[in-house]
């Protein structure tokens, strides 16, 4: 991962935090100081703890599994819905739907369903079909369900970790990640518990410029990990292909091997004939 300059996190506002009397105790390691009756996060933590949480989500990628971002405030959906769709991975930033991961069965139904209502309403004879009243609803329910699923569309088993922008906001969402054991990487500004997450970020998770920043560096870490996946592949592809070759070099040799003995005897035959004579 590229190394982020203090200079860049200062231009995007990462420091700042709430107002002190808003402020969560725990938070308080990675506090640097109090200004004009604002937290000031510490951004030697930030660094760190931003590097060991793109190490770590660098490997669970490389593994193949996914990582769902969730970001529901405003200011967080552009951003973090754009780069997850570059990296092809789930997210969530209209609403977190209770149940989510732990009723992920029910969830999978309702991906179905969405997906069969898309199929009905492309199909223009199954569209002539039915009544405009019924081809509204099916319309409207469709929508609905892209709204508050259409990010999660390709997903078939539960995700490896979440990254969530604003860890008190999206309490519903690291509890569930709590009950089901995944690992969660939050943004976490000085009004949060960073003890609720296992990779906390210290940010600050109000402006867009520094989501934007973390947001970024913690895709760019994700994208590293898929390439370096990539490469493992190939480099398997590559060693498979050569042990095939090589034992078929192998067979091929021992073949050649078994029908040169059946031709050696013939002058020795011969010999006996001439002494014979």
């Amino acid at each position: 991962m590229a190394q982020i300059e203090y200079k860049d996190l200062l231009d995007a506002g990462v420091h700042f935090g709430h107002l002190t009397r808003k402020w969560d105790p725990r938070m308080a390691p990675y506090i640097f100081m109090e200004k004009n009756g604002i937290h000031i996060i510490d951004l030697n933590k930030t660094v760190a703890a931003l590097d060991e949480a793109c190490n770590a989500l660098k490997g669970i990628v490389r593994s193949g599994r996914k990582i769902m971002f969730v970001a529901t405030k405003k200011q967080a959906q552009e951003i973090v819905s754009e780069e997850a769709r570059r990296l092809k991975m789930p997210y969530v930033t209209d609403r977190w739907q209770g149940g989510m991961l732990t009723n992920f069965a029910t969830i999978r139904k309702s991906l179905k369903k969405m997906q069969t209502l898309d199929k009905m309403l492309k199909d223009e004879e199954t569209v002539k079909s039915i009544a405009k009243r019924e081809r509204l609803t099916r319309s409207r329910d469709k929508e609905k369900l892209e709204r508050v699923l259409g990010g999660i569309a390709d997903l078939t088993r539960l995700p490896a970790a979440l990254f969530i922008v604003d860890v008190k906001r999206e309490h519903i969402a690291v509890s569930e990640a709590h009950r089901l054991g995944i690992p969660v990487f939050a943004m976490c500004d000085t009004n949060s518990n960073p003890e609720d997450v296992e990779f906390a970020i210290p940010a600050n998770d109000d402006a867009y410029k520094s989501i934007s920043l973390i947001t970024l560096a913690i895709g760019k870490a994700i994208e590293e990990g898929l390439m370096e996946r990539k490469q493992d592949k190939d480099d398997q592809r590559i060693q498979e292909e050569e042990e095939a070759k090589r034992k078929q070099d192998l067979a091929q040799a021992s073949a050649e091997g078994e029908t040169q003995p059946s031709s050696a005897p013939a002058p020795t035959a011969v010999v006996e004939d001439e002494q014979e004579g």
